[in-house]
């Protein structure tokens, strides 16, 4: 990667042996490598059994997550925050493995769409639980830096499953809990 981004460098007209430059080449492909990380941690030893037997049947919710991903269209970052709920049926996640399944899509070229769905399902089939919702608010650079160039416009997503998708009382309750 270390060259390709030396020879991208080199093709917009820049010295890739100037003091600024010569070392950016290297720096960039360990940058890019962490970006993507996901596509090499296993989501099945992110979970790593940090299921746990639970009467609970309440909703949990984990809001404010923050995340950065890259478009995978133009390879820039969208950035913000995802918020997670899910009803529970005998068993629960580690708290800390939510946060966790959130970066693992996240660290991968993305859609947002497609993020918000992937989390969703991995936390269901996880926890096998009588619903999940994934919401996530987040600003495109793709969308701010180029084209349209709209600074202040956010997207919002949702993914619903199970209860959350088949009863509206509790979609209301997990997206009045998440403002």
């Amino acid at each position: 990667m270390k060259n390709l981004y030396k020879e991208l460098i080199r093709k917009i007209g820049e010295d890739t042996e100037r003091p600024g430059l010569k070392e950016t080449p290297e720096r960039a492909a360990k940058a890019f490598e962490y970006l993507t990380e996901g596509y090499r941690i296993n989501i099945e030893e992110v979970v790593n059994g940090a299921v746990f037997p639970s009467e609970s049947d309440d909703m949990i919710i984990v809001k404010d997550i923050e995340l950065y991903s890259l478009c995978e269209h133009h390879l820039l970052p969208f950035f913000g925050k995802c918020h997670v709920g899910y009803l529970p049926k005998g068993k629960i996640i580690g708290l800390s493995k939510i946060a966790r399944i959130v970066d693992v899509f996240a660290r991968r070229l993305q859609v947002q769409e497609n993020l918000t769905r992937q989390i969703a399902q991995t936390i269901m089939k996880h926890t096998d639980a009588v619903g999940v919702a994934v919401v996530i608010e987040a600003q495109h650079l793709c969308m701010m830096m180029r084209g349209v160039e709209k600074q202040n416009s956010a997207m919002k997503t949702s993914c619903m499953l199970g209860a959350f998708r088949k009863e509206a009382f509790t979609r209301a309750e997990f997206l009045s809990l998440i403002k």
